[in-house]
């Protein structure tokens, strides 16, 4: 029995999905801990491409219990929209559960995102506009609507009888947007309730009882380390906790429960949307590593937007191993890496004003976009890795590459994808029952 926890370690878009399908074959329950349809996980499995946003991608594997937790914000429509071009596609939804507790993404939601962000002009912060940011706000403002509510008429009713009101203030008076109806709203998510309502229940207790039968769970999370409401790149994040210590709050379980965590991270880097990349290549490299990308979707799954592309950075995985005690790396894509003759790697930041060298991440806030890349230079293998299935068949270069980045990060990789295919992966270790990593203090 092992109950692990995925996660990404750069700023999202790493290629969690593929990890998670690989891990979910073993998996008696698979459980999505945040965030909502503001995430984008594509599998490829026989040729077919299979593209989530909300379901968790263990619904692959027939009989596998698949969790929406309590710490998601749910978009019905989009839920159900997703839910029946899965079953059109033959898939078994029977082992599909959601948490009461989720909170409900409403249509004021999306406009009021969608305002927001254009509104802020030059300081946009590059959110999907789907409602996210604001259904999180509710909650933790205590207004929110909860997936409970949507099965109460008589509450729902009386909930969106004060909020819409309030909402509508915000989108007239200071948008210039027409309003909602509460009654129309009322209607429509009433016939939501209806075909939701077989999949709600207190999904904590699920995973609790697993627990006890000594079950196989993974825990999924979408985004990325450092788009970490508390420990990401502030305010370039997003909403919830994508980190490993999300997992417990977003599924309802106590730490002790896990078992082992998982970072997930591309052999180089990229990001959707603004913020600081300080390994950003917006020259012939960038555009190499976006193209040659393009056979795995690099864009983003949920926007379309093209995502900015850059070199492997040892300073933010440096942080991201340690903000989730991160056990082993998963590395994905290095097959994009094939056709380099040079292939960089930071190993540490220059501020651009003092010159000051960091070898560990300094403040993400406002001294983050102040860091310049300081780099290692690498010969490429310039041969196709996307046949090896074992370590010993990747090239030398590319061994040496992975070895480096290993021992930098006093991290063992676990897991190589040289393409988007299942069988594209390379297991140099057991990445569930592999050593257990132990943090010391020096002296």
């Amino acid at each position: 029995m092992a109950n692990v926890v995925v996660v990404g370690a750069q700023f999202g878009d790493e290629g969690k999905a593929k990890v998670t399908d690989l891990l979910a074959k073993n998996a008696d329950v698979v459980v999505r801990y945040q965030g909502g349809c503001n995430a984008g996980h594509t599998v490829v499995v026989d040729g077919n491409t299979y593209k989530f946003q909300l379901i968790p991608s263990g619904i692959l594997y027939k009989g596998t219990v698949c969790i929406l937790g309590p710490g998601m914000v749910i978009d019905p429509k989009q839920f159900l929209e997703e839910l029946k071009n899965l079953k059109a596609r033959g898939l078994d939804a029977s082992g599909l559960r959601m948490s009461a507790g989720a909170h409900v993404t409403m249509p004021y939601h999306l406009a009021i995102d969608s305002a927001e962000e254009t509104s802020r002009g030059e300081f946009k912060i590059g959110t999907t506009k789907r409602g996210i940011g604001p259904t999180y706000a509710d909650k933790c403002a205590r207004t929110g609507i909860r997936v409970e509510d949507l099965l109460d008429r008589k509450v729902l009713k009386a909930k969106l009888d004060w909020l819409v009101p309030n909402k509508n203030v915000v989108l007239e008076r200071l948008y210039n947007l027409p309003p909602f109806k509460a009654s129309e709203i009322l209607e429509e998510y009433s016939e939501y309730a209806k075909q939701l309502a077989q999949y709600v229940c207190d999904t904590s207790a699920i995973i609790f009882q697993s627990v006890q039968e000594r079950k196989n769970i993974l825990f999924e999370g979408a985004q990325g380390t450092l788009l970490d409401l508390d420990h990401g790149s502030y305010p370039y994040v997003t909403s919830s906790s994508p980190s490993a210590g999300g997992a417990c709050t977003g599924a309802g379980i106590g730490p002790t429960i896990i078992d082992r965590v998982i970072g997930v991270s591309k052999a180089y880097m990229t990001r959707v949307g603004e913020g600081p990349f300080p390994t950003e290549q917006t020259g012939e490299a960038g555009e190499k590593l976006r193209q040659t990308g393009k056979a795995w979707a690099e864009v983003g799954v949920v926007t379309g937007r093209p995502r900015r592309c850059g070199w492997f950075d040892c300073v933010l995985a440096r942080y991201a191993v340690r903000v989730n005690g991160l056990d082993c790396l998963a590395i994905t894509k290095l097959d994009v890496l094939d056709e380099f003759d040079e292939i960089k790697v930071c190993v540490a930041y220059r501020n651009l004003e003092t010159g000051e060298t960091h070898n560990e991440l300094p403040s993400i806030g406002s001294s983050f976009s102040k860091m310049e890349a300081i780099y290692k230079s690498f010969p490429g293998w310039k041969k196709s890795t996307s046949s090896c299935r074992s370590s010993k068949e990747l090239p030398k270069e590319a061994q040496n590459y992975l070895n480096f980045l290993a021992d930098d990060l006093n991290c063992p990789i676990a897991i190589v994808s040289v393409g988007p295919k299942r069988d594209q992966t390379i297991i140099i270790e057991d990445p569930i029952h592999g050593p257990k990593r132990v943090l010391t203090r020096a002296g």
